[in-house]
């Protein structure tokens, strides 16, 4: 083989890898609404271990992944679903918040906000997998939360994704495009909607 040609071969070989780091890894999952949702399981903040099949059947499942506690979108976007917390639950809504973040930040991220619902950690990316959701290499940052100085790392950082599971453990809504904002009124209007036409 001569010159030019191991130039491509190695192209070949390293050139779609550095792409695929640099812009993230891509499950080759797709789900569609309509498909059965994914088993999963994880830890929770606590370390408590967390099972979908636990929940699935009688509630429907809000299961939203985010890039990072203590970001502003991401804390907004928590903090409005804990405020929401009683209209969610009267819908028949259960939430279950998954990041890349290790356990001592999402401990800390559901102690200081006062969050009334689990979060899982995913900070190798399986459970982003399982339902398509991109993730790239994750990050630490600094932040200062009640006076004390806090070192905050995260194995990955997913795509902010919202699904939510309908009764039947079917997948009733994705969005891909979440605006932290309106994610939790978009839901409600989701299983109102649902709930409505079942009446």
């Amino acid at each position: 083989m001569g010159v030019l040609g191991r130039v491509v071969l190695i192209l070949g070989i390293v050139l779609p890898v550095f792409l695929r780091a640099a812009e993230g890894i891509v499950s080759d999952v797709v789900l569609k609404e309509g498909d059965v949702a994914p088993a999963f399981e994880g830890r929770t903040e606590t370390g408590e271990i967390w099972r979908s099949r636990d929940h699935v059947g009688s509630k429907y499942l809000v299961v939203y992944f985010y890039p990072a506690a203590f970001t502003s979108g991401c804390t907004r976007q928590a903090c409005i679903f804990r405020d929401h917390m009683d209209q969610l639950e009267a819908a028949g809504v259960e939430v279950i918040g998954i990041s890349g973040d290790h356990a001592e930040g999402q401990f800390l991220f559901h102690q200081h906000h006062a969050l009334n619902f689990s979060q899982l950690c995913d900070t190798e990316g399986k459970i982003a997998g399982l339902f398509g959701v991109p993730v790239r290499e994750g990050d630490t940052i600094s932040r200062s939360i009640d006076g004390v100085e806090h070192s905050l790392s995260r194995g990955v950082t997913a795509s902010r994704w919202t699904f939510v599971i309908g009764k039947d453990g079917r997948i009733v809504r994705k969005s891909t495009a979440v605006d932290p904002e309106k994610d939790c009124q978009n839901v409600l209007q989701t299983v109102r909607r649902l709930t409505a036409a079942t009446e």
